[in-house]
């Protein structure tokens, strides 16, 4: 247990980032698994450009690597070209 008032500010900082950020992983993996259960071109697109765009806002703060946001949005981007 933290002993020093500083130490006890970073333990609840770091409660709240990590509820922010599991937050914020599971609302990211959930427009995905949206767009690659579609099945229609047009609907999949809509979602696609939302999932995206949330991908780019997660790299650009930190939460994941810009690589991986890339990565997902690849996959994402073929599976509505192949419908």
């Amino acid at each position: 247990m933290p002993q020093h008032k500083q130490a006890k500010k970073r333990v609840r900082q770091n409660k709240e980032r990590r509820k922010r950020n599991r937050k914020q992983r599971s609302k990211m993996r959930t427009l995905i698994k949206n767009v690659l259960q579609l099945s229609d071109k047009e609907q999949a697109q809509e979602k696609l450009k939302e999932a995206e765009s949330y991908l780019d806002k997660m790299s650009s703060k930190g939460r994941i690597h810009p690589n991986n946001a890339a990565r997902k949005k690849s996959k994402m981007q073929r599976h509505v070209n192949s419908l």
